[in-house]
């Protein structure tokens, strides 16, 4: 008779596993998130037949047709669409909108016929109630199931022929087969395992609210990412009505689409020209020192950014530097390129940048608009207000080409924008409705800048 396996404790924060328990977790340090899992218990000797091997090219193989939720933009983040039985978690700040989304949602696939079932954990049937009145998403097809007990909600799904469901949320239902309470890493486990069970099993798509730790990342065992087929971030600055949806995991589409919503009285609406929000429209030839623009793409959505550069003379023999929307070991990275290549000094300088409208870019194609960006706030040259700058600058000063160039043009053009400055090695971006001027080198796309 073999030795039987000891009770492992596990870290709430960091899925860390021990066989003592503690107070304080040794990999991220956080007090009190241990819990007791039990051994898994041990197989009979006597298994069952599995099912049988196949070869990958006999599987036949069938595109999912996607439910539509009826709003574009989660419709786009999500790939095309909710997939049948596939499950998607969405996670958030408290008060972002993820009910208020998901509820739209839900009543909108309910208005085209669809029975939808939204199980709430944390409010009354009045609260949800009271929500869908207000968002004008009330239906004899959306069915509201509001408690703790999830097996007992997910019962429902055969007996109500429940086309979509919603779990608001994993850590606020309970799963009786499990011990502690609701939140706890065996919980969460346990409510996640039997929702996406449910969805694959009854052929729905379902999609799981998700809360969030003080670090930004969703509570629970990591596990619980890796069980479910998407997982989405719901985010938005406390300052702004716009909130961001983007996908961290899908295994259904793409992970760089960037869904934008705008918070209003009547519920989230989609944000169709999202270019607008980051860029003020100056009218004008000329802008201020300092002021470039570029075309980040978000997925496959382009973006107007507008880079600006503050330069600020020091006395002080280090100067300072900063950098908002551009991760600022690039930004240091440029700036010794720009003084390397182009010989503009930048030494004697605090250099300030910052991506207006708080967009965040990682995309490397706006290199080349920081570059020209921080020469003019450094020359004190003010650039053509109706250019933008597009290209990825290397270490020797080359202006490197971008991919999806012939998007970016015509967003670009679409905006008024009249000349863009690209890479010479650029062999796309014709007849886009906009003036093309390629440059080889840094100093060269200085030059066509004016500085």
């Amino acid at each position: 008779m073999g030795k039987e396996d000891p009770i492992r404790y596990v870290c709430g924060s960091c899925g860390f596993s021990t066989v003592t328990r503690t107070g304080k977790c040794p990999s991220c340090g956080q007090w009190g998130t241990f819990e007791a899992m039990q051994p898994a218990p041990v197989l009979s000797e006597t298994r069952r037949p599995g099912p049988r091997v196949e070869v990958v090219s006999a599987v036949s193989v069938t595109p999912p047709k996607r439910l539509l939720s009826g709003i574009s933009e989660l419709d786009r983040v999500l790939g095309g669409g909710l997939v049948p039985g596939g499950a998607a978690l969405i996670g958030g700040q408290p008060g972002i909108g993820k009910s208020t989304l998901l509820l739209q949602a839900g009543g909108l696939v309910a208005s085209g016929g669809t029975p939808v079932l939204y199980v709430s954990g944390e409010e009354s049937s009045a609260q949800v109630a009271l929500r869908a009145s207000r968002l004008g998403v009330a239906s004899e097809k959306l069915l509201l199931y509001c408690g703790g007990d999830l097996e007992d909600a997910l019962s429902n799904l055969s007996d109500r022929k429940i086309g979509f469901f919603i779990l608001d949320s994993v850590q606020a239902v309970k799963a009786p087969s499990e011990a502690g309470w609701p939140g706890t890493p065996n919980q969460v486990r346990a409510v996640a395992q039997l929702a996406v069970d449910a969805a694959r099993s009854a052929g729905v798509p379902a999609v799981l609210v998700g809360h969030i730790t003080k670090d930004g990342r969703l509570a629970g065992p990591m596990l619980l990412e890796h069980m479910v087929d998407t997982v989405l971030t719901f985010s938005g600055e406390g300052y702004s009505s716009y909130r961001m949806l983007r996908a961290v995991k899908n295994r259904y589409g793409n992970t760089d689409e960037l869904g934008v919503f705008e918070m209003k009285e009547t519920g989230l609406v989609a944000v169709e020209d999202k270019s607008g929000l980051y860029w003020n429209r100056t009218d004008g030839a000329t802008s201020a020192p300092g002021v470039a623009m570029t075309v980040a793409l978000e997925g496959a959505t382009p973006l107007i950014a507008e880079v600006q550069t503050l330069a600020s003379l020091t006395a002080f023999p280090y100067p300072k530097r900063t950098s908002r929307g551009i991760e600022l070991n690039r930004f240091q990275l440029l700036t010794a390129v720009l003084e390397k290549r182009a010989g503009i000094a930048c030494g004697g300088y605090d250099l300030y940048l910052n991506i207006a409208g708080g967009l965040s870019i990682q995309d490397p194609s706006a290199d080349l608009a920081t570059c020209v960006s921080l020469a003019s706030a450094l020359r004190d040259a003010p650039l053509r207000g109706d250019c933008c700058y597009l290209g990825e600058v290397g270490l020797a000063g080359e202006v490197r080409p971008v991919s999806r160039l012939a998007v970016r043009l015509r967003e670009a053009a679409r905006l008024g924008l009249k000349r863009a400055v690209v890479s010479g090695r650029e062999r796309d971006g014709k007849d886009e409705g906009i003036e093309v001027k390629r440059a080889d080198s840094l100093i060269e796309a200085l030059k066509l800048g004016g500085i």
